[in-house]
Order: structure tokens, then sequence, then C-alpha cells
């Protein structure tokens, strides 16, 4: 998926997910679906893409404000998963305001060289 082109600055997420286990895949899966989906319908959210490289799992989300971004993280089923992420993964995640939305090539370096470690609190 092509991202769109922005007509002002928003909140770029980028997060990857590295599962402890291969078994783990049937539940991350189970979890990571809905989200997405709850992401896509969530107020603010301009843009939601998923891949999957190196063996990590990745999202890409794009929000009006960092504030919209927020309120989909602590709800719904974003929150159902937060709630299994340290039993079946590990993750790190890295957002920043821009006015353009990265290419995956771009994401997953970013990630690589600034993403901090996620823990659930």
């Amino acid at each position: 998926m092509s991202p769109p082109k922005l007509k002002a600055e928003a909140y770029i997420s980028i997060t990857g997910l590295r599962l402890k286990r291969f078994w783990h895949l049937v539940k991350f899966y189970k979890l990571a679906a809905p989200a997405v989906e709850q992401a896509k319908a969530a107020p603010g959210n301009l843009f939601t893409d998923v891949t999957t490289r190196g063996g990590v799992h990745h999202t890409l989300t794009v929000w009006e404000t960092e504030d919209a971004m927020r309120a989909y993280l602590y709800s719904g089923a974003h929150m159902a998963a937060i709630q299994e992420f340290s039993k079946i993964a590990t993750g790190k995640t890295f957002g920043y305001m821009s006015k353009d939305i990265p290419i995956w090539d771009d994401v997953q370096k970013m990630w690589a060289e600034r993403a901090k470690e996620y823990t659930p609190n």
C-alpha cells in the first residue's frame, strides 16, 4: 500500500515486535488483527499499514495528533493486546512529527536505529 500525501504535519508511529517463540504466532495474530482494525477506524487515524521483515512484525500508523494516537493506544483491542504483549513478544517503538509518511525501507531503518524498547506498565 502506498502512503497518501499529508496536507499538514502529523504524528508518525512505528512499532516492531519480535515473537519470543514461533508458537506465539497464532496468539499474536489473534491479538494484532483486531488492534489493526481498531486503528484504521480510530478517530484521528490517517493511515495504517503492517508488514513483517526480518522476523519483526511492524506497524506504521499516522495520526492527526499524538493525543489521538494515545487515545487509541490504551483502549479496546489494542489495550487487550498490550496486556498480553510481554508474554509473547519483545518490541520497540518510535514516534515523531512529520509532513511525510515514510516508505517501509525507511521505516525499518528508523526503527532499528532510533526505536526504544517498549515495556508495558
